[in-house]
């Protein structure tokens, strides 16, 4: 984590700003207190990510079995 003062983050924001991109968490201070935290923004289009549910998610024995034929109509749009 790096720490860097508001007057000394103005001369250097564009440094500070790819070095967040990069992975480093840069926390900018007053008066040697923290006050914002420069980090990437996520760039992972479809929001989810693997092994997410992990843990989370239960599916007992029914949810192996076929599906009806009632079912698999409706799935595949017929009537």
């Amino acid at each position: 984590m790096k720490k860097v003062p508001i007057y000394r983050a103005k001369a250097i924001l564009s440094e500070l700003i790819r070095e967040a991109e990069a992975g480093e968490e840069v926390i900018i201070t007053r008066d040697n207190a923290p006050v914002v935290m420069l980090r990437p923004i996520a760039t992972n289009q479809t929001g989810r990510k693997f092994g997410a549910m992990k843990g989370r998610a239960r599916a007992d024995e029914s949810f192996f079995e076929s599906l009806s034929e009632e079912e698999l109509r409706l799935w595949e749009g017929r009537k």
